[in-house]
């Protein structure tokens, strides 16, 4: 019997959205799979972050959807450590549903976090937009601010020359505040626009991206605050 990491649904073409889920419960594991490609997808499995590890070593994946409460490494440890090197869309699982929760989970990396139990169509739309975050495009133009260089099309960040990672929920904020620069957007039109769920993850969001563009995060010149309004960026 070929083993989780091996079971690959063929491939109806090579736009075909490939998905990992990565659960230690076997159940689990294989209605997400089978209802995954019941809608159109692609769909492989792994029972634990080591799994994982080794699938992904010979496939290439368009997200990921991942359990929080794994033996070994968590859910939550896999992330930050993929996130080290990758910008794959991540969708965590977990039983845990409170706001703090969420946002441990937005904070580790993730792009999207849904609590159990749920129902498989959820997951199906909350992955498709996801997916479609990661396609959007937007105007052609680099936009440049301090030592940083944002090409919105290609969703290509630079800063000093040097790419910088960004996950699929960072992208689509500085993808959305650069479609006008200098205007300010409010919370709740950028937890709508970036898929992020509620107000205050995208003060998470917005406090990582900070890191990443700005000299001193404390002080931002680049990714202002707007007081009583949201943020804006500011480009040069």
């Amino acid at each position: 019997m070929p083993s989780d990491s091996a079971r690959t649904a063929p491939a109806v073409n090579d736009a075909t959205p490939h998905i990992l889920v990565v659960d230690d419960d076997d159940g689990i594991r294989t209605l997400l799979a089978r209802y995954l490609r019941e809608n159109g997808f692609l769909a492989s499995t792994a029972e634990n972050a080591a799994a994982a590890d080794k699938v992904m070593e010979g496939l290439i994946f368009d997200a990921l959807v991942v359990d929080v409460m794994m033996p070994g490494e968590n859910g939550l440890d896999m992330t930050r450590r993929l996130r080290r090197r990758s910008n794959i869309p991540i969708l965590v699982l977990t039983a845990r549903g409170q706001p703090e929760d969420r946002i441990e989970g937005l904070e580790a990396g993730a792009d999207d976090y849904l609590p159990k139990p749920f129902e498989p169509r959820e997951l199906v739309l909350r992955l498709e937009r996801l997916l479609q975050r990661r396609e959007h495009t937007t105007r052609d133009e680099a936009l440049s601010f301090g030592a940083n260089v944002f090409h919105p099309r290609r969703g290509e960040l630079k800063r000093n020359g040097e790419t910088v990672k960004l996950t699929g929920a960072e992208l689509s904020l500085l993808r959305t505040l650069s479609a006008k620069p200098g205007a300010p957007f409010d919370r709740a039109t950028l937890a709508e626009e970036t898929g992020s769920g509620f107000d205050r993850s995208i003060d998470v969001q917005v406090t990582r991206l900070r890191r990443k563009i700005e000299d001193d995060p404390r002080t931002p010149i680049y990714l202002q605050t707007v007081r009583g309004v949201g943020y804006m960026l500011v480009v040069d």
